[in-house]
């Protein structure tokens, strides 16, 4: 059986950066007679209700969702290449007003904030914390998203890195404050490309520049918004995808995070479903314990969905190209999880990624 490998990942964020590798690197795949499968994330302006055209993708989930679908294209259909693209204009290529009318994806009576703020309330009661704990999770996680934006900002030598004013720090819903929420103003365009790893030999590519998908899984509800929160905050689908994604990469993720030896990014667009990953997959036992590993372990690799913004459908997407990048960077970590998360929480996809030697 074949092996999915990532074998060029780039982007451009606000009009920063370029495409030129995964350009480059498909104009080699073509010249072998190869025309790679393309899947695309939907961008905001495609709707939410409209139906889903053949190989494109829809929701925060939809990247992994669309890693999954090259994983089987690759590794058990016979195709050879897969590219991954997602492009989100969300700065530039909408008004205000349309932007706000396309992201009411449950109506204008009911905001994605006020049904989150609902969703942290019932998983509160689950996992029997108090909202002051919860409150506390929060501010714990935004900071440790703030260490690892300006460390990135330093090390890119970027300047002065825009960090939320004082307003944004002031409650917005009953458990949310600003910089709890994603932030969506972002120009985004990003592209992965996938082969197979004899395609990847016959290409010449080192074994440094390649990086295994090696488990992939999604989980999907019969449904989502209000009705289904009871469900949704259970986050048994969740624990699922991260548990057979992690049997089929034959690792134990937890340990090795926990011993330093992996990288992680979980989903970020509000605090109740980073608590949910940290608690499903085993990395704290209770919400109480979430405080103090926020203090020794980073949660994300690009700085979250505030700081770093939330590209609509493609945040998931960004997490796995700026994974990629950094496992191809001298770092002693070879080994990654990206998580992806669909409307109020319905989906829910984890990807296993390892560097290999």
């Amino acid at each position: 059986m074949s092996k999915t490998v990532i074998v060029a990942a780039d982007k451009i964020i606000d009009g920063q950066g370029n495409l030129d590798r995964s350009q480059a690197m498909e104009s080699r795949i073509r010249s072998q007679n190869i025309t790679p499968v393309s899947l695309v994330i939907d961008p905001l302006k495609a709707g939410w209700h409209s139906p889903v055209a053949d190989n494109h993708f829809r929701s925060g989930c939809a990247p992994i969702e669309a890693l999954k679908r090259a994983f089987e294209l690759i590794n058990n259909d016979g195709e050879h290449a897969v590219i991954i693209s997602g492009e989100e204009l969300l700065k530039t290529g909408y008004d205000r007003e349309e932007r706000l009318r396309l992201m009411a994806i449950y109506g204008s009576d009911y905001p994605i904030t006020e049904a989150y703020n609902e969703l942290a309330g019932q998983f509160i009661l689950n996992s029997g914390a108090s909202e002051s704990l919860f409150k506390q999770c929060a501010e714990g996680l935004f900071n440790n998203y703030k260490k690892t934006f300006l460390a990135d900002a330093i090390a890119k030598s970027q300047g002065d890195p825009q960090i939320p004013g004082d307003k944004w720090f002031n409650p917005i819903t009953s458990r949310f404050r600003g910089v709890d929420c994603a932030n969506p103003l972002i120009d985004f365009n990003g592209r992965l490309v996938l082969v197979s790893d004899a395609l990847a030999r016959e290409l010449g590519v080192g074994a440094q520049q390649q990086v295994a998908v090696s488990g992939v899984d999604v989980q999907i509800l019969d449904g989502d918004g209000r009705e289904y929160i009871d469900q949704i905050s259970t986050y048994e689908h969740l624990r699922l995808s991260f548990l057979n994604s992690c049997e089929q990469a034959g690792v134990n993720f937890s340990s090795r995070f926990k011993n330093q030896q992996a990288l992680l990014e979980v989903y970020s667009c509000y605090p109740v479903v980073p608590m949910a990953f940290m608690l499903v997959s085993g990395l704290i036992r209770t919400l109480a314990e979430l405080p103090e590993l926020l203090k020794s372990y980073a949660v994300t690799v690009t700085g979250g969905m505030n700081l770093a913004r939330a590209p609509w459908n493609n945040p998931a997407l960004n997490g796995l190209i700026t994974m990629y990048q950094q496992l191809q960077a001298d770092t002693p970590q070879k080994l990654a999880a990206v998580h992806g998360n669909g409307g109020l929480g319905y989906r829910q996809g984890v990807a296993i990624l390892e560097q290999l030697d």
